[in-house]
C-alpha cells in the first residue's frame, strides 16, 4: 500500500556503534570535498577540458550525488533514531542510490574504453575519442539506467505488503523491500537478478576484455619503456576499478555462499557504498600527473592574482590640500 510507511530495522545490539556513525560523517565531508575540489579544478582548468577529463568529471559528480543521495539519510534514520519512512520516500531512496551506483560502474567502463583507444589506436584517438562521442555515451548511460532502474523500482509499486514492514536493512534496499511482499514477486527477482548483470556482471566482463586486448597490443611492442608508460596511464584507472567491483563482489558472493551475519552484511555493505567515491578523488589526484600539474597551476594563478590585487594602485584616493 503506498500510504504506509516502512520501518529501517537496520544495526541491532553494537556497542559504540555511534563511532561507525561518527566514521561515516567523516567519510561523507571528506568525499564532498574530495569531489568538489576535482570537480572544480576540471571546470577551472582550461588543459583539463579533454574527453578523458569529461569522464572523470562524471565520475566525480556520481559519486558526490551517490553519497549525498545515501549517508546523510542513513545518518538521520539510525543516528537520530528516525526509523519510520513514508513509502514513496522509501522507494525514492532506492532508486536514487541504486541508480549512481549503476552509473559509477558503467563511468569505469567508458573510462575502459578510452583507454582501450589510447592504447591500441594511439593515431586516430583524438578523432575516436571525441567531446560529442563521450557526450553521447555518458548521455546513453545516464538515459538507459534511469529507464531500467524507474521500471524496477516502478514494479515494487504493484506489490502488496500485509506482513511485516520492517526492512532488514540500512536503506531501502531492493531485495529487503520486495521479499517483504505478500503477493508473486518471481518479476521483482528478474529484475534484481537482471540489476546485479547490469550493475556488476557485464560492466566487468567489458573492462577485463578491454584490458586483454590492451596487454595483447602491448605485447607487440618491442620497447618495454613504451610499455610501462602505457601501462602507468591505466594504473589510475586500475585502482579504481579494484576499489569499486572487489568489495561488491566480495559481499555478494559471501552472501550466496555462507550466512553472513546481518549486521557484519550491513556495515560491509555500508563501506561498500560509500569509501569507493571517498577513494576515487584522492586516486585521481595522486596517481595522475595531469592532475597534480593541474592543481600547481592553479595554485600559482591564484597566487599571482593575489600578489596583483596587494600591489594594485589606488585609483580612489583623496589628496589632502
Amino acid at each position: 500500500y503506498s500510504s504506509v510507511n516502512s520501518l529501517n530495522h537496520g544495526f541491532s545490539n553494537i556497542p559504540h556503534i555511534r563511532y561507525f556513525y561518527a566514521f561515516l560523517c567523516f567519510v561523507y565531508i571528506m568525499t564532498v570535498l574530495g569531489n568538489g575540489f576535482l570537480l572544480s579544478l576540471i571546470s577551472l582548468v582550461k588543459t583539463l577540458h579533454t574527453p578523458k577529463y569529461m569522464i572523470v568529471f562524471n565520475m566525480a559528480l556520481t559519486d558526490l550525488c551517490g553519497s549525498t543521495a545515501l549517508i546523510p539519510k542513513v545518518l538521520d534514520t539510525f543516528l537520530f533514531d528516525r526509523r519510520y519512512i513514508l513509502y514513496d520516500a522509501c522507494l525514492s531512496y532506492m532508486f536514487f542510490v541504486i541508480f549512481f551506483a549503476s552509473v559509477q560502474s558503467w563511468t569505469l567502463v567508458t573510462m575502459a574504453y578510452d583507454r582501450l583507444i589510447a592504447i591500441c589506436f594511439p593515431l586516430r584517438y583524438h578523432s575516436i575519442v571525441t567531446e560529442q562521442s563521450i557526450t553521447a555515451i555518458l548521455l546513453f548511460v545516464w538515459i538507459f539506467l534511469v529507464s531500467v532502474i524507474a521500471t524496477m523500482v516502478g514494479l515494487v509499486n504493484r506489490l502488496s505488503f500485509c506482513r511485516s514492514l520492517v526492512v532488514n536493512s540500512f536503506f531501502c534496499d531492493h531485495g529487503p523491500v520486495y521479499r517483504l511482499a505478500c503477493n508473486d514477486t518471481s518479476l521483482n527477482y528478474n529484475m534484481a537478478s537482471a540489476l546485479v548483470a547490469i550493475l556488476i556482471i557485464i560492466p566487468l566482463i567489458f573492462i577485463i576484455a578491454t584490458y586483454v586486448c590492451i596487454f595483447i597490443a602491448l605485447s607487440r611492442t618491442t620497447s618495454r619503456e613504451e610499455r610501462l608508460r602505457a601501462l602507468k596511464t591505466c594504473t589510475s584507472h586500475l585502482i579504481l576499478v579494484v576499489i569499486f567491483f572487489l568489495p561488491i563482489g566480495i559481499t555478494n558472493i559471501a552472501a550466496m555462499t555462507s550466512y553472513i551475519d546481518p549486521n557484519a552484511r550491513m556495515i560491509n555493505s555500508t563501506l561498500t557504498h560509500t569509501i569507493p567515491a571517498l577513494l576515487d578523488p584522492i586516486v585521481y589526484a595522486l596517481k595522475t600527473e595531469e592532475v597534480m600539474n593541474a592543481v600547481k597551476k592553479l595554485c600559482k594563478r591564484t597566487y599571482l592574482n593575489r600578489m596583483k590585487a596587494k600591489t594594485r594602485p589606488c585609483n580612489h584616493c583623496c589628496i589632502k590640500s
